[in-house]
């Protein structure tokens, strides 16, 4: 029989083993979670904001290569802010400024140097794989020696043409040799088809692609180069601004292009408000990587066709878009693995298909090309044609996306006939002096 004492020894004794089974069992559990963790539990959560402008196409498709990689890296999620074009510098520089931009940012060519410039981008010269992509291309994304933005696409400026129409009227599809002279004699041959209501031709000199954009590329055809100088000096030619200019206040007195109060009130990719979708002009200006979104409305309704050529060829091949990171972010190195499988990955490649240009990386798109539709093929006959006498790319100096806004402001104020044309061409002259920081 136990006495007193030895039922006092062998409590202590459970109590010490109690004790011992306790702080194991803790141990095990800290040693567990750093387990978990370390395979994407909840303690390695990280959710990343991505913003970009587009379509609805280009809207679904990213949603789901988004959803592609939270599938297969659980810890990751992500809360997208999606838009047109319009507005959605202001809303970005508002959120940079106030130290809450998105940690994914898709960027154009026009901002980059200005957002690099003022150190809101975080350096993403390594951490994506970018050796299977066009080293060209690769470089538009530098500034300053280091890589702030990692292209998406390869884009050309193109002419979308609604066939359909075109083919009713008996009138012959335009083909890639032609020339400006040649748009605009057959705007005027089939304006005398159309009835009251109906144009032929958009107002370049107002429209939503930019209209800077467009008189560029006259201005380039006419061999008198890009707008910014090869030294960041403005080079805007008034004799041939002026021959531009005076080429559409012609056209719009003689209704082959919209009045100016239709013209501005156009609204992007809208079936109701969009003057190709609605119907209200047969021949508009676009970006290859835009033109789904017009397919994407009325499948076979609408050609894609090379921009004219003046003396020279004025066309040239950019990036259609970047994506960036900001410096901000918190979470640089999971935004870099998200860019690299955006490029790389072949299933999103699939996924995105030619919703942002035709795929950078040469090995997703020679994987994607015998599954490609006859739109993404349109882009990519684009792409090809324009290549050969294509003009350098030009992305212009810090402030050239503030500048390129106040062009088509001023080119809406001369439309509506509030400023002569000289008055106008000055007031450019103005507001690169405004807008761009050398």
């Amino acid at each position: 029989m136990k006495t007193k004492s030895s039922w006092k020894k062998w409590g202590a004794t459970l109590a010490a083993l109690s004790m011992s089974m306790t702080l194991l069992t803790a141990c095990g559990s800290s040693s567990s979670t750093k387990e978990q963790a370390s395979a994407g539990g909840k303690s390695d959560a990280v959710k990343l904001r991505v913003v970009w402008w587009g379509a609805q196409t280009r809207h679904d498709a990213t949603k789901k290569v988004l959803e592609l990689y939270t599938k297969k890296h659980p810890n990751v999620t992500f809360v997208s802010e999606f838009s047109g074009w319009d507005g959605y510098w202001d809303k970005l520089a508002t959120q940079a400024a106030g130290k809450n931009a998105p940690d994914i940012i898709q960027m154009d060519a026009q901002y980059l140097q200005e957002y690099a410039g003022r150190n809101q981008l975080a350096d993403l010269s390594s951490g994506i794989e970018v050796s299977d992509l066009d080293k060209n291309l690769v470089n538009t994304g530098k500034y300053k020696n280091k890589l702030y933005a990692v292209p998406l696409g390869n884009n050309a400026t193109g002419l979308v043409v609604n066939k359909q129409a075109l083919e009713k009227l008996g009138v012959t599809l335009p083909k890639s040799d032609w020339t400006w002279d040649d748009l605009f004699q057959m705007a005027r041959e089939i304006q005398t088809k159309l009835p009251k209501g109906k144009y032929a031709l958009a107002d370049f000199s107002a429209s939503l692609l930019g209209s800077r954009t467009l008189y560029e590329e006259y201005q380039l055809g006419q061999g008198k180069g890009h707008l910014t100088s090869s030294n960041g000096k403005a080079n805007i030619d008034k004799e041939t601004w002026l021959k531009w200019n005076k080429i559409f206040s012609d056209l719009r007195k003689e209704g082959v292009v919209p009045p100016a109060e239709v013209s501005v009130s156009e609204k992007q990719y809208d079936p109701k408000q969009d003057s190709l979708l609605n119907g209200t002009v047969l021949i508009k200006a676009a970006f290859a990587a835009e033109y789904p979104s017009y397919e994407g409305v009325t499948p076979g309704a609408y050609d894609l066709v090379k921009v004219p050529d003046g003396k020279q060829a004025s066309g040239y091949l950019k990036p259609s878009m970047f994506w960036s990171v900001s410096s901000q972010s918190k979470n640089v190195a999971e935004a870099k693995k998200v860019i690299d499988f955006f490029i790389n990955d072949k299933e999103a490649g699939e996924i995105l298909g030619t919703t942002r240009g035709i795929p950078v990386s040469t090995k997703v798109l020679d994987e994607l090309t015998p599954k490609f539709s006859q739109a993404d093929l349109k882009q990519v006959d684009l792409i090809k044609a324009t290549a050969p006498d294509a003009n350098p790319f030009n992305g212009g100096p810090t402030g050239f996306g503030n500048f390129d806004k106040e062009f088509t402001n001023v080119e809406q104020e001369y439309i509506f006939g509030r400023e002569s044309a000289n008055q106008a061409y000055q007031d450019i002259l103005n507001k690169w002096d405004e807008t761009i920081k050398e």
